[in-house]
């Protein structure tokens, strides 16, 4: 355990989390920028970037969802020490928030409840034509003879509630985070590279106390940081991943 972690988490009493793609990857789910990340694969005809935006969506469909069941889905990944550690730590009334830009709903597996979503959760879906609603289980099995999902009450198309390269975020949802970031005495961030914006910009709403950094590689706001630690999340974070 780091020892000024730790000084830093018992002191602390309103603590927002936010992270990226780098808190999952020991999920065993890839994160985009990594020597191994989704951006380096030249598997498919196009790039990443083009696969996952919404031009892509409506005039490439088939090629969409095949890339997206393929790469972007992850149904048997659980939570890591990260992720229990800030559920536990919710529990214990010391983290008010989580803020992430990962869609796999892992936060919510390990018991936050207080989960502010930037890009969305591959476990929300709607139909486009009657906004019925569909979990993951039921947009994999509601799939026709093309991999698409339709509607199983009028057939329409299928789109998760992911935010796609060309589309904004929930504003109500990038409004809660701002006020949790400006409320919060710690924040610590996690997993992120801190370079996809406007989510990267939400550090300059902190006043507080304590910016704490963890990630692997670093970061443009190292300098701005209280404590960087460049290690593995889930390794950092795991003595406090029991109550």
């Amino acid at each position: 355990m780091n020892s000024q972690l730790k000084k830093i988490m018992d002191n602390a009493e309103n603590i927002v989390f936010f992270g990226g793609a780098g808190v999952s990857t020991e999920s065993n789910i890839p994160d985009f920028r990594g020597s191994e990340g989704l951006y380096q694969k030249q598997t498919y005809p196009y790039p990443a970037e083009v696969m996952l935006s919404s031009d892509f969506f409506y005039d490439h469909t088939r090629s969409f969802y095949d890339f997206y069941f393929h790469e972007m889905i992850y149904p048997d990944a659980l939570p890591n020490a990260a992720h229990r550690a800030l559920a536990a730590l919710e529990r214990q009334g010391k983290l008010k928030a989580v803020i992430t830009q990962n869609i796999d709903g892992l936060h919510q597996m390990a018991g936050s409840t207080q989960v502010l979503e930037l890009h969305g959760s591959v476990h929300r879906n709607r139909c486009l034509r009657c906004h019925h609603f569909l979990d993951l289980a039921g947009m994999q099995a509601n799939r026709d003879a093309q991999g698409i999902p339709r509607c199983p009450v009028c057939g329409g198309l299928m789109k998760p509630e992911v935010v796609l390269y060309g589309e904004g975020l929930d504003m109500q949802v990038l409004h809660a985070a701002v006020t949790a970031i400006r409320a919060c005495d710690t924040l610590i961030v996690g997993g992120t590279s801190l370079v996809v914006y406007p989510a990267a910009g939400l550090l300059h709403d902190f006043a507080g106390e304590n910016l704490v950094l963890i990630n692997k590689d670093r970061t443009d706001m190292d300098a701005r940081a209280t404590l960087v630690l460049h290690e593995p999340i889930a390794q950092v974070l795991a003595p406090w991943a029991v109550d």
